[in-house]
């Protein structure tokens, strides 16, 4: 089989190298991909699939080079390299166990100083990557928490690992700064006032989409999302659910309408990671309700913006 596939028919991301058949080149690479097909408890009726994410958005990423003639004629491979190391072997049905296996695989990926990207799954994901970088790193960590959802609910359907209470559990994380948790874009009845209470409670603060849409440059929310995220804190960490996007963006996600568009959610990705995140993910692609893989190939979009902002990060780091 070629180095080229991941697995199967399945391509590295964005051509990375393959680390998985080539694990001695983890030292020479920038940028560390992977994937967590995971989905826990279903939240609404037969909505599921968002655990095949990681396979057709590779898949859509064989479409792309890494060049952005928006943005000064950027390659991002000029400047980075970009490596796959494949999926984290979850347990079907088993939460807890899965919950162990993504902060081991991710804990391995903190230690080495790369800038990971993870694509899930499901939102229930971002819990053990941030436990896994605290006990990698001993770091106090902010987050900017992209989503139409606060995510913050006791439990999902019984389950304390869902994909609906990822943030309830950060809260209660020794090492995240809840001071220094941002829930941006957070819009629509699918949330609860018990949601927005909490996140007031334990002193996260939410920037809704009528706040960003008040703002006279969606960048501007960026740069105020970050300066409350990186305040206290020794790192920052970006966390997007495709749901943050109108549902007309995104038809591979929720129908969540209101949301932001394309556009506006580039923007601030490529601000946030100028300003400098140590890693990211983005989650909660449902491909069996995309017909067109529209919400896949734009996972391939927001990669290479964040790519392109931690550049410009890099840069000013030099400078």
């Amino acid at each position: 089989m070629s180095n080229s596939f991941i697995y199967g028919n399945t391509p590295c991301f964005l051509g990375a190298e393959n680390l998985v058949k080539n694990p001695d080149k983890e030292k020479d690479v920038d940028v560390t991909v992977y994937g967590v097909p995971w989905e826990g408890a279903v939240t609404w009726g037969d909505y599921t699939g968002c655990e095949l994410g990681p396979k057709v958005i590779r898949l859509s990423s064989g479409r792309y080079s890494g060049y952005l003639p928006e943005l000064n004629h950027l390659d991002v491979f000029e400047h980075l390299t970009l490596g796959d190391k494949g999926d984290v072997a979850v347990t079907p049905a088993e939460p807890e166990d899965t919950m162990k296996k993504i902060r081991e695989f991710s804990k391995d990926i903190w230690q080495k100083k790369t800038f990971p990207i993870a694509f899930g799954g499901d939102h229930g994901i971002t819990y053990p990557i941030i436990e896994g970088l605290i006990e990698a790193s001993t770091k106090k960590v902010g987050i900017i928490h992209l989503d139409a959802h606060y995510d913050n609910n006791e439990h999902s359907n019984g389950d304390p690992y869902g994909r609906g209470a990822p943030f309830a559990r950060l809260y209660e994380t020794e090492g995240v700064v809840n001071e220094a948790m941002v829930h941006l874009g957070i819009h629509g009845p699918r949330n609860k006032p018990e949601n927005g209470r909490l996140a007031q409670k334990v002193g996260a603060t939410t920037l809704t989409i009528e706040d960003i849409r008040q703002a006279d440059h969606v960048r501007d929310i960026a740069k105020k999302s970050y300066e409350i995220a990186s305040k206290n804190t020794d790192v920052v960490y970006l966390s997007i659910c495709s749901d943050v996007l109108d549902h007309a963006f995104n038809p591979g996600g929720p129908v969540d309408g209101n949301g932001l568009n394309s556009h506006e959610l580039l923007s601030i990705v490529h601000e946030v990671c100028k300003l400098g995140v140590v890693g990211m993910d983005y989650v909660e692609v449902y491909p069996q309700q995309d017909g067109n893989d529209f919400s896949s190939h734009f996972a391939s979009f927001v990669a290479l913006y964040a790519l392109a902002g931690e550049i410009e990060h890099r840069k000013q780091k030099e400078n």
